[in-house]
């Protein structure tokens, strides 16, 4: 072994201050409980961000697709033939018609702006953030006069499933008395909850060709939802659906479409890092310190130890193993509270709100509904890492000059 039993015995024995060197050991306390924190919150964090990332990803692919094929015209009237080609791309694994529009809808008392999306109803059973999520009514029952809304939206508007609301478009029909907007009733079928406040406050969902007849768009498409194997990897198959849709198409892919979204995140994510990777840094500040003043008080019981025989490669092992020890022991219980966090962090976000009846993560800001947390193997060990190779090299100082001190100038005056 490195470390001679003889080490180990003298530097955890330093490690128990007596009761006049307690005020080092108290540094040394603090230090541990800096680094465990500092390792702790880092886990944590990165944890919540890949998980916020994971989901957020996850709830807008869910309902917009990876890619979308749009006309320059504005619409595609020729889109099943489109859509026939672009579905023998490699990597696609179903593209859907769609026809979206802005429009208000309102009920007694109650009106609100919404986006409608006209789908077939085959395509939206075919998308498990949709289809797995209904919580009142089914698919099945959806049909040319009625219509499907996120559960948001239903207590927003003060309806349940079989009322009827007004939906009524800005694109109005025009009359010799001017423009009048275009009105329909619909019954509500169905009502969803995808646990994404945005799509659940204000989504609306009805058949293609409902969509189709009240929009005005009589066999035309405003856009085709274009699904892929791996979404991470878009950029080969948004290339080919490009050449494939033709030069009157325009191909979005999810990297433009929803660039700052995932931007903001990962700038977030980034300085988050390096902020929270400054009290490690700081913990380790701590334990040179503490080392140092272990070394000054220890002055006496060093040069002794000089003189009867050993090194200072002992010495230096000695200290080092000491100094070490501390990061060692903060770096693994902060590893251990980071992952009991991390996997009840939902757990834990419920129970503080119960107590502090305040609401900690609303879902109207961060689009979300429950906190995620995603622990990435990788990112703990670069965590871990770090935080061993920090404690190690903060303890090579005050070892190193351990080692140089000159018993003789240490007994002169004893």
């Amino acid at each position: 072994m490195i470390f001679g039993k003889f080490e180990r015995m003298i530097a955890f024995r330093y490690l128990r201050a007596r009761r006049q060197e307690g005020f080092i050991s108290v540094i040394a306390g603090f230090s541990l409980l800096g680094i465990a924190l500092g390792v702790a919150t880092l886990i944590i964090v990165m944890s919540v961000m890949n998980g916020f990332r994971e989901e957020f990803l996850g709830k807008i692919l869910g309902v917009n697709g990876h890619l979308n094929v749009y006309g320059t015209s504005g619409s595609l009237g020729n889109y099943d033939a489109i859509t026939g080609k672009i579905a023998l791309v490699p990597g696609v694994v179903a593209v859907h018609p769609l026809v979206e529009g802005q429009v208000l809808v309102s009920s007694p008392g109650h009106a609100i702006g919404a986006l409608v999306r006209g789908e077939k109803v085959s395509d939206l059973k075919a998308q498990p953030l949709i289809a797995d999520h209904i919580v009142a009514g089914s698919l099945e029952a959806l049909d040319d006069d009625s219509i499907m809304i996120g559960d948001g939206l239903a207590r927003s508007m003060g309806v349940r499933l079989g009322d009827s609301l007004s939906v009524l478009s800005p694109d109005g029909n025009p009359t010799a008395f001017g423009t009048t907007p275009r009105v329909k009733s619909y019954k509500i079928a169905a009502i969803f909850n995808v646990g994404e406040y945005h799509y659940d406050g204000s989504f609306v969902f009805m058949p293609l060709s409902a969509a189709q007849l009240f929009f005005k768009v009589p066999g035309a498409a405003s856009s085709l939802e274009v699904f892929v194997k791996d979404p991470d990897n878009i950029q080969p198959v948004s290339q080919q659906v490009r050449q494939v849709a033709g030069p009157t198409a325009r191909v979005l892919d999810w990297t433009q479409s929803q660039s700052a979204y995932f931007n903001a995140i990962q700038t977030e994510r980034n300085v988050m890092f390096l902020i929270l990777t400054l009290i490690i840094v700081v913990a380790a500040f701590n334990i040179i310190s503490s080392m140092i003043m272990l070394v000054k008080d220890k002055a006496h019981d060093i040069a002794i130890l000089r003189t009867m025989g050993a090194t200072q490669g002992m010495i230096l092992r000695i200290f080092f193993l000491a100094g070490a020890s501390v990061g060692v022991v903060g770096t693994i219980l902060g590893f251990g509270l980071g992952l009991a966090f991390a996997d009840n962090i939902e757990s834990i976000r419920q129970i503080l709100q119960h107590f502090t009846g305040t609401d900690l993560f609303n879902a109207e800001i961060y689009f979300l509904s429950t906190l995620p947390a995603k622990v990435e193997p990788a990112e703990v060990a670069a965590v871990v890492g770090m935080a061993f190779a920090l404690s190690f090299l903060a303890t090579i100082y005050p070892s190193w000059r351990a080692a140089r001190l000159d018993p003789v100038e240490a007994l002169r005056y004893e």
